[in-house]
């Protein structure tokens, strides 16, 4: 087969600034002058790729919070472990966070701080002898403390927190489920049964246990119910359990014909994952609104996220 050269001499072209371009020098980051503000900084952020997204985030935040729509934070139990749980509760005490929702571990970390300001076992050590998960006071207390509760007729996360403010615990002022009590903001607890170390415990009730989160199930799809034109939802660091509780949520709220449109969700992780991908940033915004995914450390990206919200109110 025989292929004779292409005639290059007849290529068109044509002038480069007729061609439409997606990086431009207006949209560049800008270097640091020591002794500048936080704001100034985010002000040198390069409008660009995930910087974009991160400053549209912040920017959907502070807007929902001054028309009083509903940020809500789903999370995972890596962010009380990251030492992040005071500022999660100072937005909640700002009024930027209006409902906090996440797993078991996540409460059992919460709870243990406010009990003796440690938390985090070392999973390994325990597990080579039979002792991982086996502390007396938090499962005992814990399991008490959402007993109570029930027989209340209150949910899984209020029923802790009762048990945080009631009990005086020494570093309460750490938690996300005693600022659920004391600021009046609803926090969830979302259980899957044989995933916490509670579960072990000898005090354990599965039928509690199921029934009070079912509880918070239902109180969680109310403020999802709530989220259309203008609310937030960010999913930080849960692969799984809140991706698909908000999911199921949001079914339950369109259902009941609640228009949950046009609103702004965000996973917030160390690496992309499908759930999040779907359950959060894509699925849900469908019909209308804004997915982003941010990927960076909790202990950094979340610290600036909310100083980013503070400074724009």
């Amino acid at each position: 087969m025989d292929f004779p050269p292409l005639d290059w001499s007849r290529i068109k072209t044509y002038p480069l600034r007729e061609r439409p371009n997606k990086v431009r020098a207006e949209e560049f980051a800008r270097p640091w002058s020591k002794g500048g503000s936080l704001k100034v900084f985010l002000d040198t952020l390069p409008d660009a790729l995930a910087a974009r997204d991160f400053c549209a985030l912040a920017a959907a935040m502070a807007e929902a919070t001054r028309r009083k729509k509903p940020v809500v934070v789903c999370m995972g139990a890596h962010l009380v472990k990251c030492g992040l749980g005071p500022v999660v509760v100072d937005l909640m005490r700002r009024g930027v966070v209006s409902c906090v929702a996440m797993n078991g571990a996540g409460a059992i970390h919460d709870f243990e701080l406010a009990l003796i300001g440690q938390t985090s076992e070392d999973v390994q050590r325990g597990l080579d002898d039979g002792s991982f998960g086996m502390a007396e006071e938090t499962g005992r207390l814990m399991n008490a403390a959402i007993k109570d509760g029930l027989n209340q007729g209150i949910g899984c996360g209020r029923a802790l927190g009762e048990a945080v403010v009631k009990g005086n615990l020494p570093n309460r002022e750490l938690s996300i489920l005693n600022a659920g009590v004391t600021v009046n903001v609803p926090v969830t607890v979302h259980i899957a049964i044989g995933t916490d170390i509670i579960h072990q415990h000898p005090t354990c009730d599965g039928g509690v246990l199921g029934e009070a989160s079912y509880l918070d199930f239902q109180r969680f799809a109310a403020v999802v119910a709530a989220l259309g034109d203008g609310g937030v939802l960010l999913n930080i660091g849960s692969a799984v359990v809140m991706p698909e509780v908000f999911l199921k949520a949001l079914s339950v709220a369109r259902n009941l014909g609640c228009k949950v449109e046009n609103f702004t969700t965000a996973t917030m992780d160390m690496i992309r994952q499908y759930r999040p991908t779907e359950n959060i940033v894509r699925r849900p915004v469908h019909k209308g609104g804004k997915g982003y995914y941010i990927v960076g450390h909790h202990e950094l990206m979340l610290p600036l996220l909310a100083a980013s919200v503070i400074e724009q109110l």
